[in-house]
């Protein structure tokens, strides 16, 4: 069986693809892989050498690793998962508390559809998939009754939960916002072109030959970016449950279905990744009239 590319990979194969040809006629391109929140990572430098980019390379895993440190549900000594085990976080980081800060804007932009707090949903349906069942009502209901952003309270002195269970997953803006904090670190190192993708795509200034980073969407279609990240989700993007065909992203609202079926892929733009991230994975609940409304200060959407 072929290995699965999930949504946040499909986007960047078809960068790399497209943008790989010119550059290599135009100008060296320095190369970075590696790994962030779990999912494959690269970033793109134009017009550099990897020996000129290795330096920079270095601050930037540096800077993963402390971000990771933060914000990942796949490292135990995290500060997400001590939050999530111990229900408060005294004197967090600024990070944690920025990116809950524009979490809880999108929350409400959203009416709600965007909720960190559907951890315990994506937990119960991941453990029941083990044992080869969907959960039953009662059990949807005890997972419902943990879900609710309105039921964290964020201070700068402290993060806590309202109710004993509750949980956080930033996977729906984490993504986004570590890419933007790599964008920041290779501009503060003088980079001006570069295609970043750390979850999220980010592209800032002009290829040589070019007018931009090209990235082709899921249909085939192409998009050429230039000081804009874009973000791409799908409800079934990742399976929680193969066999029954259950998404990884959970509607917040009690007596919704699980996220199964067909579903299309929402890209959503914006200068931000984070921005892009969290509006995207909000659109994936949402109406195309609903979502559209949301767009501002230079969010727009696209469905394919």
């Amino acid at each position: 069986m072929q290995p699965r590319i999930t949504r946040r990979r499909a986007l960047f194969i078809a960068a790399a693809a497209c943008a790989l040809p010119k550059l290599a006629a135009a100008a060296p391109v320095a190369r970075w892989q590696g790994n962030a929140l779990g999912a494959h990572a690269e970033i793109r430098l134009a017009g550099l050498t990897y020996a000129e980019a290795e330096p920079t390379f270095a601050r930037v895993e540096a800077e993963l690793d402390r971000l990771e440190s933060l914000f990942s549900l796949y490292r135990a000594d995290s500060v997400l998962m001590s939050l999530n085990a111990e229900g408060r976080l005294d004197r967090p980081p600024l990070d944690m508390l920025e990116l809950l800060s524009l979490a809880g804007s999108v929350h409400d932009r959203t009416g709600g559809l965007f909720d960190p707090t559907v951890q315990p949903l994506f937990a119960l349906y991941a453990t029941l998939a083990v044992e080869g069942r969907l959960p039953s009502a009662e059990e949807l209901a005890a997972a419902y009754a943990l879900v609710g952003f309105d039921g964290v309270a964020i201070s700068p002195d402290r993060i806590a939960f309202a109710r004993p269970g509750m949980a956080l997953t930033l996977n729906g803006i984490a993504q986004g916002f570590i890419t933007d904090r790599i964008t920041k670190v290779l501009r503060e190192a003088g980079l001006r072109d570069m295609l970043v993708d750390i979850g999220e795509i980010r592209a800032i200034g002009n290829r040589p030959a070019a007018g931009g980073w090209e990235v082709r969407l899921s249909d085939g279609s192409r998009v050429v970016l230039n000081d804009r990240a874009i973000a791409s989700s799908n409800r079934l993007g990742t399976l929680v449950n193969p066999a029954a065909g259950v998404g990884h992203i959970f509607d917040p609202l009690p007596g919704e279905a699980a996220p199964t079926g067909p579903a299309l892929t929402v890209n959503a733009q914006h200068a931000s990744a984070a921005v892009a991230d969290a509006y995207a994975t909000a659109a994936t609940l949402a109406t195309r009239d609903v979502a559209c409304g949301w767009q501002a200060n230079g969010l727009t959407f696209s469905w394919t």
